[in-house]
This record gives C-alpha cells, structure tokens and sequence, in this order.
C-alpha cells in the first residue's frame, strides 16, 4: 500500500479504538518501552498526543521520564516553515492546543535539536524496514533529519507492522524501533 492509502486505513482503524482501548493500549506500550536500552540517555522527546486523533497517550512515559529523572522536550508546530521549536518540560511550562488540537508549549527554555538523544515518534503506520506513515506534513521528517546521527528515533503505534510501504521517499528518515502493545520491533 502506498502512504496515502495506509494514512486512510490507520485513521480508520484508530478512529475505531474506544478511550478504554486506547489507554489500555498506551500503558501496554510504555511498559514495553521499559524494555529499550535506553536509559543512559539525558535528553527525551516527547510528543503530546492529538485526543482527537486518538494518538499513543504518552502520559505514562512522561512519568517513566520523570520517575528517572531524564530531561523531557516537548514541541511547538511552526506551520509556516513546516519546522518545530523544542522546549524543555518543567512544572512552569504552560501547554496550550493550536487550532489542529496539537496541545504545545506556549513558551519555555528552548533546547537545541543537538541537545535531543532519543526521540518519541507519532505516526500511522510503519513497516517492517523502519518506514513511517505520518499525517503527511513533514514536520517530524525535518526534525529527525537535524538531529544528530546517534539520536534514537523510537515510533510508537497501536498496531502491527506492515510489510513495506510502496512509496518511501529519500527524505524519509526511518525509525531506529517501533513499540507497540505487544512487541518491539528493532531497524537497527
């Protein structure tokens, strides 16, 4: 299937979820993100989730992150420019939702890209070579391109593999390891 077709049949499926299910669903990949070797690592990015869309709900990894002591950023979406602005979480971060419903920090101590060792990645589906399915804007692919080469990109999904995506793009940049609820699947 081709990205556009995988974006249709992801929407839907997620879209299918109940609240029940997508936070049983959460917990199950956040406890398998326990698993990563991972730790030795300062500097996690964090994407807030889109209710809406029904995205992974990453509020029990911001606690893992926390409970560990790690340095958590979170984004700020320039739709303009396709480009983010990371910011660190503290108590004093104020979250507020754009007009997409991605809630964002509204302010903050901004972090350099350079700074980011591991990255949590949103999207719809992924394949078995590390490929993602996104909502199709760029913005995460501009990111991870800055990044530097040994951050580790993680993506969390509620589903399974598929086996490839048909047309993958040069400027793709693929997924070091993808958590679901049930496994980890590792690109590396």
């Amino acid at each position: 299937m081709n990205k556009t077709e995988l974006r249709v049949k992801y929407k839907a499926l997620r879209q299918s979820l109940s609240e029940d299910e997508v936070e049983e669903m959460s917990v199950a990949i956040a406890n398998k993100v326990l698993e990563l070797t991972i730790w030795d690592k300062t500097y996690f990015h964090v994407f807030l989730p889109i209710t809406e869309q029904k995205e992974v709900n990453t509020e029990c990894i911001l606690h893992l992150l926390s409970g560990k002591d790690k340095e958590i950023v979170v984004s700020k979406s320039d739709f303009a420019s396709r480009n983010m602005t990371h910011f660190l979480l503290t108590d004093n971060t104020k979250i507020k939702k754009n007009k997409y419903n991605i809630p964002e920090p509204i302010d903050g101590i901004e972090v350099p890209v350079t700074k980011i060792d591991v990255v949590f990645v949103p999207l719809l589906a992924f394949d078995s070579r590390g490929n993602r399915v996104g909502y199709g804007k760029g913005f995460y692919d501009n990111f991870l391109s800055e990044c530097k080469a040994e951050t580790i990109k993680i993506g969390l999904s509620f589903f399974e593999s598929e086996t490839s995506i048909a047309d993958v793009y040069e400027n793709d940049v693929k997924l070091d390891y993808c958590v679901t609820p049930k496994k980890i699947y590792t690109f590396l």
